[in-house]
């Protein structure tokens, strides 16, 4: 344009058969969309600030309420375009390694769980265990939820894999979470689950004990879904330099986990929101929209 100084707005807009209403009016919508993607992108940090890997589905959701204040208009899939274009979706890496030793002497108990609906919380407890890495080796985070708030009801952070770390999860959930009188507790079928300790400790609380059966993963769902978003959206897949660093990690992270993070199958409430209900909780799982997000994420990469 600066080679063409000389020729006036109106001579262009006459030669490409725009107004110059038109091209002032498509200018503006340009700054507009300038200033709305930087205003939403500043959203987007904010809340980043506490929940790093958040991912676009649930900060869509989260921010619905500041669109609205700020007359935005964006869909879920320019949502993925926008982040997309800076950088900012995230992306899973694979989990490793296992923990879970199912060869040993004790009694393993059968599944109860299948096909049980669950109508509020205290109801179903689910436990597993998983590696957190440090410079030294790893520690273990033993991790028991609630299956209908997903809150973490009891946790425990121990240098190795002796059964002293679910137990002592399994104390703290025991001594302050809700419970009903025909609460189940299931796991897989390590040896830190069915030993005569950890036993003992599931009768004292009057608990029913269940186990997984075939080894598949689906099994305990839940428990794996949980450990998964811990590493990968709170940051305890990092290495940390020793044992107290990692302690710090995972309690913040349990904090934020309970009280900030949204779940989609728990009608889009927090953990602790959810715990406080009864009845069963709306999914918001939709096929569609994650079919919808690989072509988008395809077109982006």
């Amino acid at each position: 344009m600066q080679l063409y100084s000389h020729f006036s707005i109106g001579y262009y807009c006459k030669l490409f058969g725009k107004s110059r209403q038109a091209y002032y009016e498509q200018k503006k919508e340009l700054n507009d969309k300038g200033l709305q993607d930087a205003l939403v992108l500043k959203l987007v940090g904010e809340v980043r600030l506490d929940l790093p890997r958040c991912g676009v589905d649930k900060l869509h959701y989260m921010l619905r309420q500041s669109f609205l204040e700020h007359d935005i208009k964006l869909g879920r899939d320019g949502m993925y375009r926008l982040l997309g274009k800076y950088g900012l979706l995230i992306r899973h890496r694979n989990r490793k390694p296992y923990t879970t030793n199912s060869n040993h002497r004790f009694k393993k108990y059968p599944n109860l769980i299948r096909d049980m609906e669950i109508t509020q919380a205290g109801q179903l407890w689910v436990s597993d265990i998983t590696y957190i890495r440090q410079v030294n080796g790893f520690s273990y985070l033993s991790i028991i939820t609630d299956a209908y708030s997903h809150k973490i009801v009891g946790h425990k952070l121990h240098p190795s894999l002796h059964s002293a770390g679910p137990i002592d999860a399994l104390i703290l959930a025991g001594r302050d979470a809700q419970k009903t009188e025909s609460l189940i507790h299931h796991s897989d079928r390590g040896i830190q689950y069915c030993c005569n300790e950890y036993v003992t400790m599931i009768e004292h609380f009057g608990i029913q004990l269940s186990m997984t059966e075939k080894g598949d993963p689906y099994e305990n769902a839940i428990a794996e879904r949980v450990n998964g978003i811990l590493k990968y959206e709170h940051c305890l897949k990092e290495t940390f330099t020793n044992y107290e660093e990692a302690l710090l990690a995972v309690n913040n992270a349990v904090k934020k986990y309970n009280e900030l993070r949204i779940h989609d199958s728990c009608n889009r409430m927090t953990p602790v929101m959810a715990h406080e209900q009864k009845g069963i909780l709306r999914k918001y799982w939709k096929p569609k929209v994650y079919r919808s997000r690989e072509a988008l994420m395809q077109e982006i990469l």
